[in-house]
């Protein structure tokens, strides 16, 4: 063999071994999650819930039209009340599946609002299949954490994290039930910090790319170290599958919120008493701000802790306690955080010049109807036919769906809106082809709707909209 030709064969073998070890470099830098999942797996459980339902709602001619109704809401209507013989008062079952994980050895659990919302019986299913009856400890809609409790003991638990240290950009994993399937591992990373989601106003999410669908509601998003930092929530979709926005809620508000559960049964939150908008460009330049940040005070509720504290209309926060308000959805949570009676220390922006104003927070009502009475209304509780009970959108959520009018549901009873699966948090721009400016509105469209024929209703959730219909029994 000559010498060019050997030098050219060793330049070749060479360029393979480097690739082969540029190759094994990569695919050891990436993570191995099979030591956590093997230590985490045993403290995460399927949650099932069975709820009854009084079947004379169908035999009365209530049943909705299901050929009218998008895949996500015919899904749910099918899940929910599996088709039986009519007849009397008998009673139907239905089931929802979720996820969830044990905080402490003595059986304490973890997991949505939204997954055990109005059931009659909550089974939890552990990693060995053993099924335990779980009673509720509390729950909390505001930030849909949810405690249940079942009878054990040395139950396998979850390590807990501090969500705070969690940084844009790092692995995370995630344990659920998607679609039944137990244990169904998959990971991401953490895509950002700090989101507010429409509707959801005292939660600051976790937002990742983890591949998260229905079932995995309530299941712990863990770190590398094996920590639980969140509890997966929600996910934006336009398909109604995974389209790689996952939110979790951060674990250190879940906690909050079970250990307040667990002592009261109820969450108390600090309440200041505004009513707060975003602070655009133009409206920087106005205030003589540098750039757009803030949250403007659009509305001053009369007798609450900063009309006492001299806050004004037309002030914008620009920190409170010492910490910067961004956006303005960052004010909520942390008033929320504080307790009733805790003093705040607000830095504003009033007539063009920088102030501090000393404000004592306030305990927020536990009902929406009573903040939205001090605000001059935007609550309609009252029957409307439909069984849910909607309020105002804010000129903030108005801007993040791009509407100028609709209502948000609050609450969904019994009746016509249960059964075509409405739920709390949907939104409802059009009702029988009219579009609805309020809440007012819609109980004054929903009293005239006719009977026996298909009414149609614009509704969004999770910045979907999809139109549905359904008929009114007579």
């Amino acid at each position: 063999m000559s010498i060019p030709r050997l030098k050219s064969y060793l330049s070749l073998f060479a360029a393979v071994l480097m690739l082969g070890q540029m190759a094994a470099a990569q695919a050891e830098a990436l993570p191995d999650f099979t030591t956590l999942v093997e230590q985490a797996s045993p403290a995460v459980v399927n949650i099932s819930t069975k709820q009854k339902l009084p079947d004379r709602r169908v035999a009365a001619g209530q049943m909705p039209d299901l050929e009218g109704l998008p895949p996500m809401f015919r899904e749910f209507f099918e899940r929910s009340i599996p088709q039986q013989p009519r007849g009397g008062d008998r009673q139907r079952e239905a089931q929802s599946l979720g996820s969830g994980f044990i905080i402490s050895d003595d059986g304490y659990v973890l997991t949505n609002n939204h997954v055990v919302a109005d059931a009659d019986e909550i089974i939890v299913r552990l990693s060995d299949r053993s099924e335990l009856q779980a009673k509720l400890v509390g729950t909390d809609p505001r930030t849909d954490v949810a405690l249940l409790k079942v009878e054990g003991k040395n139950l396998p638990t979850v390590k807990l994290g501090d969500s705070s240290k969690l940084k844009v950009g790092e692995w995370v994993l995630a344990i659920g039930s998607p679609f039944g399937f137990d244990h169904s591992v998959t990971k991401g990373i953490v895509s950002a910090k700090g989101r507010t989601l429409p509707n959801d106003t005292y939660v600051p999410f976790i937002q990742t790319d983890v591949a998260i669908n229905p079932g995995n509601s309530g299941g712990p998003l863990f770190n590398m170290n094996g920590e639980v930092v969140g509890i997966n929530s929600q996910i934006f979709t336009r398909s109604g599958g995974f389209m790689g926005l996952s939110f979790a809620i951060p674990i250190d508000v879940a906690i909050d919120v079970s250990n307040q559960l667990k002592k009261d049964g109820k969450v108390s939150r600090g309440w200041l008493g505004v009513v707060i908008q975003e602070v655009n460009k133009d409206l920087a330049e106005s205030f003589g701000l540098d750039k757009p940040a803030g949250a403007l005070v659009a509305q001053v509720l009369e007798n609450g802790p900063a009309a006492k504290g001299g806050l004004q209309v037309g002030d914008v926060i620009l920190n409170l306690n010492g910490q910067p308000i961004i956006m303005s959805a960052d004010l909520p949570h942390l008033v929320g955080g504080l307790k009733d009676g805790a003093k705040a220390k607000l830095e504003i922006i009033r007539n063009g010049k920088r102030q501090n104003l000393d404000v004592t927070i306030g305990a927020l009502p536990d009902d929406d109807q009573e903040v939205s009475a001090s605000a001059g209304g935007g609550l309609e509780r009252n029957s409307n036919r439909l069984g849910v009970t909607v309020s105002d959108l804010t000129a903030e959520q108005k801007k993040s769906l791009e509407l100028n009018g609709g209502v948000v549901i609050k609450e969904v009873q019994d009746g016509p809106a249960a059964l075509i699966g409405l739920r709390p948090g949907d939104v409802i721009s059009h009702l029988n082809n009219q579009a609805i400016a309020s809440a007012k509105e819609f109980t004054e469209i929903a009293k005239e709707l006719p009977k026996n024929r298909s009414v149609s209703m614009r509704v969004l959730r999770q910045g979907r909209a999809s139109f549905i219909t359904f008929k009114l029994a007579e």
